[in-house]
Parts: structure tokens; C-alpha cells; sequence
């Protein structure tokens, strides 16, 4: 998957991917990550992610690249994103460049649908905020002075 637009860093997920120089095994990635061994097999059993290599066991080696994929992904899927939608996203990533207008009305339709649930955080925390200093002001005027 690549997830990369021409003359593009690394789609801002940089923060969440060490410098590594050496590949790092299923294991490291799953302690560096959060992620257990399990979800790490299953997202490349499924195709969100592919190509990772392999050393002369057969053990995964994960390269940096493949780190910057599955950086992406985790925001993705932390941000709402269902698996069937990030399997598109793979997709479409995998078919290159000629794919990159699906891709952006893919990812817009989910930044407005994570804008919609932010914004409905936002009034039920107002919410919560009127009644909790409700609470405030009955208990202040319970005082005795």
C-alpha cells in the first residue's frame, strides 16, 4: 500500500514511527505499537497490509515503510474507520497513482464523518458542562455563609 502522494512526507505519521534502520520483528512491532502479534498476522492475512518481508525462517521483517503503513492505519481505525473501508483504501493504494482521486474522496468522506462525531462530542460534553456547574451552583448556595 502506498499510502504516499507524489512530493508528500509520510501523510503526517511521522510522530508515531521510530527511526529504525534494521527490520524488526512481529514482536517489536506489536510492543512498539500496541498492537498485539494476532491483529498484526490478521492485517496482513486480510491485505491491509502487504509485502512485509521475510527473513531465511520465514520470520517477518518489518521496514520502515511498512511501519509508516501501519501508522496510518491504527489512525484510521482509531478514528472510526470500518475494515472494509481501510481494505478499499489498501486497494486502491496498491493499484498506484491513478487510484489517488478515489483515495482522497475516500478519506474525505471519513474526515467529514469524523468532523460529524467530533462535533457531537462537542454537544454532549456542553451538555455535561451545564450540569456539573448546576451542581456547583446548588452546592454554593448550600453553603452557609
Amino acid at each position: 500500500m502506498n499510502d504516499q502522494a507524489p512530493g508528500e512526507e509520510t501523510c503526517g505519521v511521522d510522530e508515531l514511527i521510530p527511526d529504525v534502520d534494521e527490520p524488526l520483528t512481529v514482536g517489536q512491532v506489536a510492543a512498539l505499537t500496541g498492537l498485539s502479534a494476532d491483529t498484526l498476522r490478521w492485517y496482513e492475512r486480510v491485505g491491509l497490509l502487504e509485502g512485509v518481508a521475510r527473513d531465511a525462517s520465514g520470520r517477518r521483517q518489518y521496514m520502515q515503510v511498512d511501519l509508516r503503513r501501519l501508522a496510518l492505519l491504527m489512525r484510521l481505525r482509531a478514528t472510526g474507520m470500518p475494515v472494509s473501508e481501510m481494505l478499499r483504501y489498501a486497494e486502491l493504494a496498491r493499484a498506484g497513482a491513478v487510484t489517488d482521486p478515489e483515495r482522497r474522496q475516500l478519506l474525505e468522506a471519513h474526515r467529514d464523518r469524523v468532523l460529524n462525531h467530533i462535533a457531537d462530542l462537542h454537544r454532549d460534553l456542553d451538555v455535561i458542562n451545564r450540569k456539573i456547574a448546576g451542581y456547583r451552583r446548588s452546592q454554593a448556595s448550600a453553603v452557609p455563609a
